[in-house]
């Protein structure tokens, strides 16, 4: 499942309409430069006209992150090569194209905040370097056409208007954006304080259909009755550096359920599966903390499993693994949560003490259709077997899904074809009754 872009509403309308004035301001030159028939600089502005025009129709099919860096990249082409031949610095008219430089690398800046990526730095990076070598240098190569001097005087005042304009705009988003993420992450620190938050458990059964445990999800339910969806305040509480705070939270919440399930013949002997993030796992005293929680309730640790995500992967390899080693050690159980989404590699499953993988749902709603995707699950199969790795499937929606992963050996499965996340006492009602699940399921 593709994630949900983070990006607000206003920020794509302003984006549109940025990208609708760079559009009609080349059209304009266009026009002025067909009227005196210089050519090379008609395909130019023409070529502006297209990128603005191609990264509108991105935007407004929900794909601004394309829609950002091709824009970004595109025109730091065109006003790289109009510097270096068109627009080159006399004693009448200064060089005024290299502005446009600073508007993309601030774009670049917002959208690096939002979506954090290599090749959006490295275009900022490249932004802001070609702007200091034109700003600083008035030399021209012995390619360049200069573009007439009455037009380059007209056109200084007028680009520059522009490119102070655009930059103004792009502080002002800055500035928006920058306190749509301090007005969420109040929200976020008050619904910890005003205990809004609460887990929800989803089934994870075995190849029988026998209930094995559940995984906790967070949710977010304001005062007033509505609910805050996931892939909206999990981003923001990552970028505030508040996932420590409430995983802390998670851990006390899974911690409590599971004493409440020993009480219970019917769940006494589930696990449990929580989320842990990249920053609460980082901490110092994260294993202290998860071993005192034990304690304190007198759980038995095999219960309690950490779903670490493979995005972790690209941090301290060392301090994870020895983290993991001390957990590992005092009973708990580990699993790499959506594998096969790019960070993991052989070499570091062969040194992390994980006893379990769980598949991305993009692998699993894709595998009735895609035979890539049913060779590449077969293979993670056969691998996790010889390496003697659990496997859970998660994502499962319907029967044929079911059946192809059966197929292939697999014996844990979770997904709304088991049963939709639910509320702690609903979820024990529904399953305390009928542990088992209809063995039309499983036929």
């Amino acid at each position: 499942m593709k994630p949900k872009e983070n990006y607000s509403n206003r920020f794509r309308l302003i984006y549109g309409l940025a990208s609708l004035a760079v559009g009609v301001t080349a059209c304009g030159w266009g026009i002025t430069f067909a009227v005196m028939g210089t050519w090379p600089l008609v395909a130019l502005d023409l070529a502006v006209v297209c990128v603005a025009l191609l990264s509108l129709a991105l935007a407004r099919s929900n794909r601004l992150s394309a829609a950002l860096l091709f824009s970004q990249a595109a025109f730091l082409v065109i006003i790289t090569l109009f510097c270096l031949v068109f627009d080159v610095p006399r004693a009448a008219a200064p060089r005024v194209s290299h502005l446009f430089l600073l508007v993309l690398a601030l774009l670049g800046y917002i959208n690096y905040r939002r979506e954090q990526s290599r090749p959006q730095l490295a275009i900022v990076a490249l932004c802001v370097i070609a702007f200091v070598v034109f700003a600083s240098s008035t030399a021209a190569p012995s390619f360049a056409r200069p573009i007439p001097e009455t037009i380059q005087i007209y056109g200084s005042w007028v680009n520059t208007i522009v490119a102070v304009g655009l930059l103004c705009v792009g502080v002002y988003v800055m500035q928006l954006e920058l306190a749509r993420d301090l007005d969420k992450a109040r929200a976020i620190k008050m619904a910890l304080r005003n205990r809004e938050f609460e887990l929800f458990y989803q089934p994870q059964v075995d190849e029988t259909g026998l209930l094995t445990g559940a995984e906790a999800l967070l949710r977010w339910r304001r005062g007033d009755g509505t609910h805050v969806p996931p892939a909206e305040f999990i981003p923001a509480a990552e970028q505030a550096g508040l996932m420590p705070a409430i995983g802390d939270w998670v851990l006390a919440q899974a911690c409590e359920t599971l004493a409440a399930w020993r009480h219970d013949p019917a769940t006494s002997g589930l696990k449990l599966a929580i989320n842990v993030s990249a920053d609460h796992f980082m901490k110092p005293d994260f294993v202290d903390t998860v071993l005192d929680c034990l304690r304190t309730l007198e759980l038995d640790p095999a219960l309690l499993k950490l779903e670490l995500t493979e995005s972790m992967m690209a941090n301290d390899i060392d301090a994870i693994s020895e983290k993991m080693r001390a957990l590992r050690a005092a009973g708990l159980f580990i699993s790499l949560d959506d594998f096969g989404t790019g960070y993991s590699s052989l070499s570091h499953l062969r040194r992390l003490p994980v006893q379990e993988i769980k598949i991305d749902r993009s692998f699993v709603q894709d595998i009735v259709e895609s035979r890539r995707n049913r060779v590449l699950l077969k293979s993670i199969f056969d691998m996790a077997h010889v390496l003697e790795f659990a496997v859970v499937a998660e994502g499962v929606e319907t029967l044929e899904q079911l059946g192809l992963l059966r197929s292939f050996g697999c014996k844990a499965f979770q997904g709304y074809y088991f049963g939709r996340p639910v509320p702690r006492g609903e979820f024990q009602s529904q399953w305390a009754e009928l542990p088992v699940p209809p063995a039309a399921r499983f036929a």
